[in-house]
């Protein structure tokens, strides 16, 4: 990887000490000078710390791939669904994920709206990530494409009717019967708070 190099670049552009970086990550000069060096990979968090530092998106240091414990995932806008395929439209941008948050199977990022699911602490703008599946269990969290919009609610199957059930007293069940233009599109594995 070549990081090291490119953040050495940024510096200079700057025209600033490793010390002087180093303060503003809240590291030590020999961490940093680590970084430039490649001798150790920054985590994911000081990775978006350097992206911020710099003022610069997290692709530009880190070309593709931040390291190999990394994958890169699109944060989707919308979602459409023709003839049965997901189609992600509107991707606002990418975020890197630790490997070991992805266990087989195919993941994107939705971005939370709304205050419906504020009891299972998702708030507005949290990133959501959705493992791609089109069951779930009773009572888990999933993203349901219905009527060409992808929401997140708690998912109940019974034998006539599907039930979306918000984390928020203010709104009601959603009952559908399963006919509807429904399809429930990946389940939630993890949510990524927003500060």
């Amino acid at each position: 990887m070549l990081y090291g190099k490119k953040l050495r670049e940024l510096r200079k552009i700057e025209g600033w000490s490793q010390e002087e970086v180093a303060k503003k990550l809240g590291v030590s000069k020999q961490t940093y000078s680590h970084y430039e060096n490649e001798k150790r990979k920054p985590s994911l968090n000081m990775i978006r710390e350097l992206a911020s530092v710099y003022k610069v998106n997290i692709d530009e240091i880190f070309a593709e791939d931040p390291g190999d414990d990394f994958f890169k995932l699109p944060i989707v806008g919308s979602i459409s669904c023709g003839n049965g395929v997901l189609a992600y439209q509107d991707i606002e941008g990418y975020e890197y994920v630790p490997k070991t948050w992805l266990n087989g199977g195919e993941y994107f990022y939705l971005r939370a709206k709304g205050d419906s699911m504020i009891n299972a602490r998702i708030q507005e703008g949290d990133l959501l990530l959705i493992r791609k599946q089109e069951e779930v269990e009773n009572g888990e969290i999933a993203a349901v494409l219905i009527n060409g919009e992808a929401i997140l609610k708690r998912v109940y199957i019974s034998e006539d009717a599907i039930i979306l059930q918000s984390e928020n007293p203010k709104y009601p069940p959603i009952i559908l019967d399963e006919q509807r233009d429904i399809k429930i599109i990946g389940k939630l594995k993890k949510v990524v708070l927003n500060f």
